[in-house]
């Protein structure tokens, strides 16, 4: 009797080790697995960031990197399910697996990389700032006292707090949940400039029309990338691998075309 709790003993401590290195080796992430077995990949996204990801006047979400991840997941053999949330909620929305990944616009910040496995960066970005037209401001220095809105958990918030010394010259720093409230309060004057992302920026003034413009001096110069669950290698792998077959074969370039005229992607470059 003793010899066998002895050798039940010895079973349970081989198992549990090689249970541990399957986990550091990568063999027990499952989910890539998981996608493919429930036939869907969701991805969550603001709904009003566009070129990105936005609603059209239908109603329906359309956007640049929308259709990037529809052609990846067509290519996993998988639908995929594009599901609005809060953006400032977004790492909640990952960790409880209410969505595979954060795919919209979604820029790579050493805070990010700690709580989650990122894909390899696909566009280069700035964040910049967005004034009206006939302001007289022309640089950081020129918003000294001035109010600036932002998205709230965006990584225009953390440009602004990493700039040195320009958080605190600010007299006032305005969060919206979405950056086209804040340039609606641009345009209305009530504030004196926006803090965002370029190529939204840039999207933004050409389709509204409005009368905006971008300042020369960036903030910061960053990438995006796709956010998954932090250990969520197979699926982060399986993912950067389509991308870098959809550089190769011209598709990621052709859909940039469509979205900024120009191929404007990073991958396999």
């Amino acid at each position: 009797m003793k010899k066998l709790i002895i050798s039940l003993l010895i079973m349970l401590t081989v198992l549990s080790m090689a249970a541990a290195q399957g986990s550091r080796d990568g063999s027990a992430d499952q989910s890539l697995q998981s996608v493919i077995n429930k036939g869907t990949f969701v991805l969550g996204l603001d709904d009003s960031f566009p070129p990105m990801g936005f609603r059209d006047e239908n109603g329906e979400i359309v956007g640049f990197d929308i259709d990037v991840a529809r052609e990846v997941a067509k290519r996993l053999g998988v639908e995929l399910v594009a599901q609005p949330i809060d953006w400032n909620a977004k790492e909640q929305e990952l960790a409880t697996g209410n969505i595979d990944c954060i795919w919209n616009g979604f820029t790579v910040t050493p805070e990010r990389e700690r709580v989650m496995t990122f894909s390899m960066p696909y566009v280069r970005n700035a964040q910049v700032v967005v004034v009206r037209g006939d302001s007289p401001v022309q640089t950081l220095d020129d918003l000294k006292g001035g109010s600036v809105g932002v998205q709230a958990g965006s990584s225009a918030q953390s440009a602004i707090e990493d700039t040195p010394g320009f958080a605190e010259s600010l007299g006032e720093i305005i969060e919206f949940k979405e950056n086209l409230t804040a340039l609606m309060d641009l345009e209305i004057g009530g504030v004196d400039a926006v803090v965002m992302d370029l190529l939204v920026a840039n999207d933004n003034i050409k389709r509204s029309g409005n009368d905006f413009r971008i300042l020369d001096q960036t903030l910061t110069e960053e990438e995006y990338a796709i956010g998954f669950r932090k250990g969520d290698v197979a699926l982060r792998d399986a993912v950067d691998q389509e991308l870098l077959a959809m550089a190769e074969d011209g598709t990621l370039a052709e859909i940039a075309e469509e979205w900024f005229g120009a191929d404007i992607t990073t991958v396999g470059k």
